[in-house]
């Protein structure tokens, strides 16, 4: 198989033999967005203005603040008030109360999601769901779930990698189905749910056995046994289900 800026990244990512290759690729993606913004770029007029505009997501605004640029990070916050209070003042000038229905005063919201919305909570709201770092890595994404089908097509090097590798992370598994509707032939859909199928059940019943061994390691009596492939089994547990590494240090600038 013949490497290309394409595929270069999702081959690194089948070959590191991680819980799965899709989680490798999103956490890269992450990264190398957050070096992005806090390095050369928030110098860049036009990154400023996307982001002024977009914000960013309570995780990412934690791991930005974990990278360590201090001035990069006041600089993106400093703009982004800047344009949030125009934005602000026009919502506050244009707004005016509504007067309540008597139906909407007997009707109590159980979540904050059933609130009757107003301009201003909707415009909030917007801004409560719209993140640079989050966007970025959604767009460059869905180009290496295609590029996987495309290889699977067109590579039997790659078909050999997918046949070994070590299953998917539910979240992305979900991923991969939605997708193989309409990106896998017909003649070519039973091989690829045979393996795909069989990577997922076969993987998560060894991620359920390790966690059994852990567990069966706090009972004195296997206190002088060896821990075989356990001792990571709650990190590789929790990302085999939801796709996060939560043992991963902060990622700081180098």
């Amino acid at each position: 198989m013949k490497d290309t800026i394409y595929t270069i990244p999702l081959t690194d990512a089948f070959h590191a033999e991680d819980e799965c290759p899709f989680c490798y690729i999103k956490r890269k993606l992450e990264q190398d967005a957050i070096s992005f913004i806090l390095g050369c770029a928030y110098m860049e007029d036009d990154i400023r203005a996307t982001t002024d505009q977009m914000g960013f997501c309570s995780e990412h605004y934690k791991k930005m603040y974990d990278y360590g640029n201090r001035l990069g990070m006041a600089l993106m916050l400093h703009t982004h008030y800047v344009a949030l209070q125009k934005e602000l003042t026009k919502k506050i000038e244009a707004f005016s109360p509504t007067k309540t229905s008597m139906f909407a005063k007997f009707k109590k919201a159980k979540t904050m999601d059933e609130l009757a919305g107003n301009p201003i909570s909707e415009w909030v709201n917007e801004q409560n769901h719209t993140c640079y770092v989050c966007d970025y890595i959604d767009k460059n994404f869905i180009r290496y779930m295609n590029t996987f089908f495309y290889l699977m097509e067109t590579s039997p090097d790659f078909m050999a990698l997918f046949k070994d590798c070590k299953g998917f992370c539910v979240t992305h598994f979900g991923d991969l189905m939605a997708l193989s509707d309409t990106l896998v032939a017909d003649k070519a859909k039973p091989e690829f749910y045979s393996i795909l199928f069989d990577k997922m059940q076969t993987n998560l019943k060894r991620i359920e056995e390790d966690l059994s061994w852990f567990i069966d390691k706090y009972d004195y009596r296997n206190k002088d046994a060896d821990w075989k492939n356990s001792k990571d089994a709650i990190p590789r547990g929790i990302q085999k289900l939801v796709g996060i590494y939560v043992q991963d240090p902060p990622f700081k600038e180098k």
